[in-house]
């Protein structure tokens, strides 16, 4: 009897441990994602699975070029994968762009769409970056609801693990 309660708290043991070192790796260090939607197409495609990690985006800021997971600006629910085109300090030039603007305080509500037709700058503050996806007919990114602040992305996309054909550091 001894015995049995013995191997059962062992197992207990163990698994809690697991748990937490688990837990603590995709909080921490990386994560598995699978991204959806075309809007980073052709690089990336519906049901790819990504491999993240976490760490870089804690220590420095991320690098233009990089593909991030990011906290959705309009969902907080949702995530967002998209490649960072502008850092902090960076003049973005908009051509051709609908943008929500705000009218008045009904705009709280509901946003109307202005179109640019002509060249737009947008400087990227301190503090935020400017993403957009590969795929611009086909993507909801900063051209539409501007900078998004560091604090929402959460980590940096190091290869593509699925499909296994198309297997590679990104």
């Amino acid at each position: 009897m001894v015995s049995i309660l013995s191997r059962v708290k062992d197992v207990v043991k163990y698994s809690m441990m697991y748990a937490c070192l688990t837990h603590c790796t995709f909080e921490y260090v990386g994560d598995f994602v699978v991204c959806n939607g075309p809007s980073m197409e052709p690089t990336l495609h519906s049901k790819n699975i990504l491999l993240t990690e976490r760490i870089s985006t804690r220590f420095h800021n991320p690098r233009r070029g990089d593909i991030i997971i990011a906290v959705s600006p309009t969902d907080p629910k949702q995530y967002i994968c998209k490649r960072i085109v502008g850092i902090p300090g960076d003049r973005i030039v908009l051509k051709n762009s609908t943008r929500p603007i705000e009218t008045d305080i009904d705009a709280l509500v509901t946003s109307k769409i202005q179109k640019v037709n002509e060249f737009q700058d947008e400087y990227v503050p301190r503090g935020y970056i400017w993403i957009e996806g590969d795929n611009s007919e086909n993507s909801s990114d900063s051209r539409y609801y501007g900078p998004i602040p560091l604090g929402l992305v959460k980590s940096r996309v190091v290869c593509r693990l699925w499909p296994i054909k198309e297997a590679r550091m990104l």
